[in-house]
């Protein structure tokens, strides 16, 4: 493929956002050029959580899906927890029978995806996946689109008929825009340890995605194939040497389940979470997507999951604009629908589970809790609450928008 295809379409980031996109965008026979700044996929531990219907879209990939779900975990049910008190609240997934081809979220590791993603690249002539190939910059004209690229030759130029940015937060297409990534920084660091201890033994009824609630130290417990990841947050004052230290490190997982020996840490990592969107998600021939459109905390799971139901609806917009089926304004019906979902849902929803794990006051805690127990225990508020918390209304809400 020509470094300047008139009619490729360019991807900075090769993100699970990145790479949905490109497959989505190749298996319809559209040329397409990802740019990737490490050397190979980062094998990182982020995102750890796909909801019912990002599964139902990465169908469209025949046989990824089922990859997919032999590499991780089916978790059914999920739990809201009281620390002291235990399980308040256990969601059962099967209820959303009706409304999705797999009624359970799936754990599994984001960096999976784009690893099966890469191989089915490599099966399109017409798709590349360029590595050490970092972006630097963006621009336009009137009928192609270019990306300033880093690579190990020295800066390069590509052009294309589009870019899509989909590069993170840090994002270089959306800062050579100017586009402001509006929102704020919360006050708390996360820490996020990786351990082989297996919780389920030693804590009764717990399932594979659990928030803990505590007034002090709330927390939640996920379960990935190879081991379980804890979440925290950090404490006022406490220094980032501090929190990363193996004697707080220990002491922390002790205060979760008291442990004979040393816990086994096979990863610990320690970030700023944000609660931003940008203000555009289009400027002309160039769109964002996924982290370098919105960012929010990491409760619930819908960010990696926004990013890939931002690539799918994209990709298809895009296509029938690439192929002459529809006008450009058809991209702003994209970002209408993807940037309202960031701003009324994701976002929100982030921060509501948030408050939730970490209300001070008894009896608000006690309130929510009892209500939470009784749309629990009602199949049809339970079916209404889950369309909410596993995305699925989003997307429905999302598709209405003109």
């Amino acid at each position: 493929m020509p470094e300047n295809n008139p009619e490729s379409i360019l991807i900075a980031g090769a993100g699970p956002c990145g790479m949905v996109a490109a497959a989505a965008l190749a298996s319809q026979g559209i040329p397409v050029m990802v740019f990737e700044s490490q050397p190979d996929l980062p094998v990182d531990l982020r995102a750890s959580t796909f909801h019912p219907p990002t599964l139902d879209q990465l169908d469209r990939f025949a046989g990824v899906t089922d990859e997919l779900i032999g590499q991780g975990l089916i978790a059914r049910t999920w739990q809201y927890r009281d620390r002291i008190a235990g399980p308040v609240a256990t969601w059962d997934l099967g209820l959303l029978a009706g409304d999705t081809a797999h009624p359970y979220r799936l754990q599994a590791e984001q960096w999976r995806l784009t690893r099966i993603l890469a191989e089915r690249l490599r099966t399109w002539p017409h798709a590349r996946l360029l590595y050490s190939h970092e972006v630097v910059a963006a621009a336009q004209t009137a009928d192609r689109a270019m990306l300033k690229v880093s690579t190990p030759e020295g800066e390069r130029t590509f052009s294309g008929a589009w870019v899509i940015g989909a590069e993170g937060a840090n994002s270089a297409v959306r800062r050579s825009l100017s586009i402001p990534f509006e929102g704020f920084t919360l006050p708390e660091l996360y820490l996020t340890l990786s351990t082989t201890f297996d919780f389920a033994r030693r804590l009764p009824a717990l399932t594979h995605v659990n928030y803990i609630a505590d007034p002090v130290e709330w927390l939640v417990l996920l379960r990935v194939a190879a081991n379980w990841r804890v979440l925290f947050p950090t404490r006022d004052g406490e220094s980032r040497e501090e929190a990363l230290s193996d004697a707080n490190v220990q002491r922390r997982l002790n205060a979760v389940v008291a442990s004979d020996r040393p816990y086994e840490v096979v990863h610990k990592t320690l970030y700023h979470v944000h609660e931003r969107v940008a203000g555009d998600y289009r400027r002309g021939r160039i769109l964002l997507a996924g982290d370098a459109a919105h960012i929010n905390n990491p409760l619930g799971g819908m960010g990696m999951n926004g990013g890939i139901h931002d690539a799918f609806n994209l990709a298809d917009k895009l296509a029938k604009v690439w192929r002459g089926e529809a006008g450009v304004e058809l991209l702003d019906r994209y970002v209408r629908q993807r940037r309202k979902v960031a701003v009324d849902f994701v976002q929100a929803n982030a921060l509501r589970n948030r408050e939730a794990l970490r209300e001070t006051d008894p009896n608000l805690r006690r309130q929510r809790q009892d209500e939470m127990r009784r749309i629990a225990d009602d199949p049809v508020r339970a079916r209404a609450f889950l369309l909410r918390s596993s995305m699925i209304l989003a997307l429905r809400e999302a598709e209405a928008i003109e």
